[in-house]
């Protein structure tokens, strides 16, 4: 089970590896877990945990884009943490660093021997950390068995964990991304770990808020994300400091039904954001996405929402990663 101690802040000496890049000397000799990581949930960091448990310096072997992107170019793929939060994340979990390879055709085409020689040689690992159904190399014909056989030949440790369940099911980064899509946010976060959160820049918007009395930063965000349209309590993480909030992700019914957009009023708060990129993390749901026949009526369920947005807040503990 991952720990539940306080985050560290991310660390300076961090340290990202590239194909071509020369594995830096913090690196050298890592056991590294393997895989997609994306969300970062609490399957993935049991198998983090289990490198930062080796006594040698951990670190993550990640791919991008993401394999599923690269044979299915056309169909998107709802990410939960696109590559700089996912580093981010990784930093703050205490990991010395992390290999970041383009997963490309030369990359899709490794034969199984091909792809631990890669770790073996190329990257300078001493060890890795798999999951239980982990399959890699050319058409996925390598097996956790099969792993563990090549890196035994090459003088690499093996680690194989076991799922990470919740309740009867594996914690799975399909179960949070249809989790979000369902607006549930209270199960996200459980498979999760900590409390989802998004990063983008805010935008000018109509500041229609300002005049309903509920000024609001406007984010865009992915065209892939797949949140569910309604109200959120939320927290924003602004210049370091934590922010509580309440925000509406949608496309405003009442007035506009224009592109999504994410409109986060944050409480006891004043400041110019236009410009600023910061984080958004979700603490739970309050309701779905809806129109008002009067302003009037739009501005009483917004002090509503306000107001449940403070109870969930405050009686959330769900661990945050933004601080």
């Amino acid at each position: 089970m991952p720990s539940d101690k306080a985050l560290a802040p991310v660390s300076s000496s961090f340290a990202v590896c590239r194909d071509q890049d020369p594995v830096p000397g913090t690196l050298k000799g890592a056991v590294a877990a393997i895989g997609n990581f994306d969300g970062v949930h609490r399957g993935h960091r049991h198998l983090l945990d289990m490198a930062l448990g080796s006594g040698r310096p951990a670190a993550a072997v990640t791919f991008e884009p993401h394999p599923r992107l690269f044979f299915q170019p056309d169909k998107p793929l709802f990410r939960l943490t696109p590559e700089p939060v996912k580093l981010e994340i990784f930093a703050r979990l205490g990991l010395a660093g992390a290999f970041v390879l383009r997963f490309d055709q030369r990359l899709a085409s490794l034969g199984p021997e091909e792809f631990v020689d890669l770790l073996a040689r190329d990257l300078d690992l001493s060890g890795v950390v798999i999951g239980h159904d982990f399959h890699f190399g050319r058409g996925r014909e390598g097996t956790p068995e099969r792993m563990n056989d090549l890196c035994r030949k090459r003088g690499l440790d093996c680690f194989i964990a076991p799922a990470v369940v919740e309740g009867t099911q594996p914690v799975s980064s399909s179960a949070i991304r249809a989790a979000l899509e369902a607006g549930d946010i209270a199960r996200a976060n459980a498979l999760l770990g900590y409390r989802w959160f998004v990063r983008a820049q805010v935008r000018h918007g109509d500041k229609r808020g300002r005049e309903l009395g509920y000024p609001t930063a406007n984010m865009r965000l992915p065209d892939d994300c797949r949140l569910r349209h309604g109200i959120y309590a939320v927290r924003a993480s602004v210049e370091g400091r934590p922010v509580d909030g309440v925000a509406s992700f949608g496309r405003r019914p009442t007035f506009d039904n224009g592109a999504p957009l994410l409109e986060t009023h944050l409480f006891d708060f004043e400041g110019d954001l236009y410009g600023r990129t910061f984080d958004v993390e979700f603490a739970g749901w309050i309701r779905g996405e809806e129109r008002f026949e009067t302003i009037e009526a739009l501005i009483a369920q917004m002090d509503r929402d306000s107001d449940a947005a403070r109870r969930i807040l405050e009686d959330d503990p769900t661990p945050s990663m933004i601080g």
